[in-house]
């Protein structure tokens, strides 16, 4: 089969076509026939060995896949690594049958980014109706989905972008008002689009300064909910007695906690597959690429060029 495959750490140019040997069935663990693939920054943090979990070499990477089983169901389903290949291996019980009315596209939106910015929004979040939510990266596959599920639960939605595509995108999926995500003083931005008070909830992944102008920005028992750092710069540190004298509530989420636990996972995504069914949920499918283009699709992801979810297509 064709993968895609690292031999040494480092940037997208790490990753080439190679030939491997077919994946084997074992206890608990299919052979999917992949139809299409998601890309996440995870994936990109997998090729630098800078994931939460270590990586180790050579390696397949990729998380999420579409495709068959042997016994012809169509399957979404997290895979532990090997994803950007033609087969994958996937737990059975992790696997998550596909309706019809909802396209692989649709579905690879969902994974990942769905089951994310639902628990952010609502696990971790506890997102209430009237609340003011910042939502960084809104033009991103968690953003758009976050910006339709967070009015959906009648909160006010503050979109930020990085370009004004990006914002007009935002805008068309409901968000009640967008700010530059280039201006230097964020929180300025932020609290003004709010009518001049702090704000509630801020969903974070870029790090850095917008990590810090985010926190500075939040109303008394706001919370910040870090997800991901795509900037690759690390927030100003915090010091305890900052938090207690505002009040504010920082957390962290890693959508790994969430596998294999049906609740969290398998309902949260059927729900989602119900809401795009109805035509209540708008996934945003963004570019995609040919497998032999995985280099060039973290290159985009990374210049931070790309809008919703970008897929891989195998046998292209």
């Amino acid at each position: 089969m064709k993968a895609i495959q690292i031999t040494a750490f480092g940037g997208p140019d790490s990753m080439h076509l190679v030939e491997l040997v077919d994946p084997v069935a074992s206890e608990g663990l299919e052979v999917i026939d992949v139809t299409a693939i998601g890309i996440n920054y995870a994936d990109t943090h997998q090729t630098e060995n800078s994931y939460l979990s270590p990586q180790t070499l050579p390696l397949v990477p990729g998380i999420e896949v579409v495709g068959t089983t042997t016994t012809g169901r169509r399957v979404l389903t997290p895979v532990a690594s090997g994803g950007y290949a033609e087969k994958a291996l996937a737990y059975s019980a992790a696997m998550i049958d596909i309706p019809e009315g909802v396209t692989d596209s649709q579905a690879l939106c969902m994974l990942v980014q769905g089951s994310t910015a639902w628990h952010i929004l609502k696990t971790v979040g506890h997102v209430k109706p009237g609340e003011s939510v910042v939502i960084h990266a809104a033009a991103g596959g968690v953003g758009t989905i976050a910006i339709q599920l967070a009015k959906m639960w009648g909160a006010k939605v503050i979109a930020v972008a990085s370009t004004q595509e990006k914002r007009e995108l935002a805008t068309s999926l409901g968000a009640d008002i967008v700010v530059d995500a280039t201006v230097a003083d964020l929180a300025g931005a932020i609290k003004t689009a709010n009518g001049g008070k702090r704000v509630d909830l801020v969903l974070e992944m870029v790090g850095g300064t917008t990590f810090d102008q985010s926190l500075d920005v939040l109303a008394p028992f706001g919370r910040l909910i870090t997800y991901g750092m795509a900037s690759r710069a690390a927030p100003t540190p915090i010091h305890p007695g900052s938090l207690m004298g505002g009040s504010k509530t920082i957390t962290g989420f890693w959508l790994s906690h969430c596998f294999g636990n049906k609740e969290l996972m398998n309902d949260v995504i059927e729900e989602l597959f119900d809401l795009v069914k109805s035509g209540k949920l708008h996934p945003v499918v963004g570019t995609n690429f040919p497998l032999s283009q995985a280099v060039q699709a973290h290159q985009a992801m990374l210049a931070r060029t790309t809008t919703g979810k970008i897929t891989l297509i195998p046998g292209q």
